[in-house]
């Protein structure tokens, strides 16, 4: 069983964004979609796609950290700050599984190195092709759509 998404977005997503600077509904909204659809919102949080909430792989991670949070030292400061001080040192990837608002973090900076703008709110199937073209490139905009429907619609996502 995977976590409720108005207490993900309440206790989890809203704080990271709003820690980062970034937060917007929509931003929840991305975000929680991509939670549902890469891990049906933790029920499996280790899948052969990636770590975590939303099964980002060891390398996307990696090159995350070296090709745009390097760059750019005091975001990378702030996001480090958000990780295990032991831990992070010994298996960064391990944060992405248990630690939920550094995974969010890193999961909205993979977002925010890619896209420009973002949909509406409420723009499923656009919220469906971020999630495609950044997290999983052979899935399939169903997917993210049944997804969202069977994790994040209104019922599941009460005013978080």
């Amino acid at each position: 069983m995977g976590i409720a998404a108005s207490e993900l977005c309440r206790y989890v997503i809203r704080p990271t964004l709003t820690y980062l600077g970034q937060h917007s509904p929509t931003a929840e909204s991305l975000l929680l979609g991509i939670a549902a659809s890469q891990s049906e919102l933790g029920s499996a949080l280790h899948e052969r796609r990636g770590h975590g909430l939303y099964g980002i792989t060891k390398p996307r991670h990696c090159a995350l950290w070296d090709n745009y949070l390097a760059l750019d030292p005091e975001r990378a400061s702030l996001v480090r700050g958000l990780a295990s001080q032991h831990a992070f040192l010994s298996a960064p990837q391990l944060e992405l599984t248990v630690n939920l608002r550094y995974a969010t973090a890193i999961a909205w900076l993979l977002v925010e190195q890619h896209t420009v703008t973002l949909p509406a709110t409420g723009d499923v199937l656009g919220m469906a092709r971020i999630w495609k073209e950044i997290f999983h490139p052979q899935g399939r905009l169903r997917d993210f759509s049944q997804a969202w429907q069977t994790c994040v619609s209104p019922k599941n996502h009460v005013s978080c």
